[in-house]
């Protein structure tokens, strides 16, 4: 009788896996069309992220109720374990997040798509200079494709001759720059997000908790000097907000939660396809929503992408066995 309820198990648990990679495609590949839609210039950068960290905490701690752990969580939570597992992560990661927000507003949303995924080569980078984790060759060159890329859109977008010399000046200084920031920024976070579920054993629910928690600390802090923070004193935290809005920041909060997800019940193989998967969400629905296909760049640059991600997932470093 074992049997039939392990292939039971396994089918559900397959299921699962493929329901978490299909819905973190889907948000991921939608989320710079629906960001650019539905937030307006006028909506202040600081108070979208705010949001998106206040719903990530809700949903992560729903998630723990549901799942029963939160109890056993609040028991074993210390101070001192939380600030040294999240406390840098988290104030990197509202940084980036901000770096985003501004990115969104200012760059074709596939061109968007592919730059940020040159934080698949700095997480490498940082993973090896602070765990050590080494690379084959054929993910090295795999990484230098990824990189290729991002240097052939930068390009690209600056010397757009259909745009003017301004237009190209905000493509550059408010969109591929802050991105690529973002995507230096997001290595970094994810190899001490690496560290600390190693070394601490964090869950990811809780993680997201105390990311969130810290991140909106830090962006609180810098509103007492930030523009932004000018801005929200003098028209409110939701200037320029309309209903619409909120389905961007709960849509980018719950992507947050299925990365997690996808991960811990996936790997890092699974979610490689997934951002695969993505790019071409991202190219089909801006065609379908926008009528805008793909600059010649964007068509040279993203096979590129797709061979240096499928690529990288395919060769990984195996540890040799010492022969005893």
């Amino acid at each position: 009788m074992a049997p039939p309820k392990s292939r039971g198990a396994t089918r559900s648990s397959n299921a699962r896996i493929l329901l978490f990679s299909f819905l973190l495609a889907l948000q991921y590949g939608a989320q710079p069309l629906i960001s650019k839609r539905f937030i307006s210039r006028e909506v202040i950068v600081t108070s979208s992220v705010l949001a998106c960290e206040a719903a990530k905490v809700i949903f992560a701690l729903y998630f723990m109720t549901k799942e029963g752990s939160l109890g056993r969580m609040y028991k074993e939570w210390t101070l001192v374990g939380a600030l040294t597992a999240s406390a840098l992560p988290a104030a990197i990661y509202a940084l980036q997040n901000s770096l985003l927000q501004i990115s969104y507003k200012n760059l074709d949303s596939l061109t968007f798509s592919i730059l940020n995924q040159t934080k698949i080569f700095f997480t490498a980078l940082f993973t090896y200079f602070m765990l050590r984790q080494k690379q084959t060759i054929q993910q090295i060159g795999a990484l230098f494709l990824l990189l290729a890329a991002a240097v052939l859109l930068s390009v690209g977008e600056g010397s757009n001759k259909n745009s003017t010399s301004a237009n190209a000046d905000q493509a550059l200084f408010y969109g591929i720059i802050p991105v690529l920031i973002a995507s230096v920024l997001s290595g970094l976070a994810s190899s001490l997000c690496q560290w600390a579920s190693q070394v601490k054993k964090h869950s990811s629910y809780l993680m997201t908790v105390e990311m969130s928690i810290v991140g909106s600390i830090c962006l609180l802090t810098s509103t007492l000097k930030s523009p932004d923070g000018e801005a929200m004193r003098r028209h409110g935290f939701f200037h320029g907000w309309t209903a619409l809005t909120w389905i961007p920041v709960i849509l980018n909060a719950l992507g947050g939660i299925l990365v997690g997800l996808v991960t811990s019940h996936a790997g890092g193989v699974r979610k490689g396809f997934v951002i695969v998967s993505a790019l071409l969400v991202t190219a089909l629905l801006q065609f379908i929503f926008e009528g805008k296909p793909p600059s010649l760049y964007c068509v040279v640059a993203l096979p590129l992408v797709v061979c240096s991600i499928s690529i990288y997932q395919k060769y990984p470093y195996q540890v040799k066995k010492k022969e005893s």
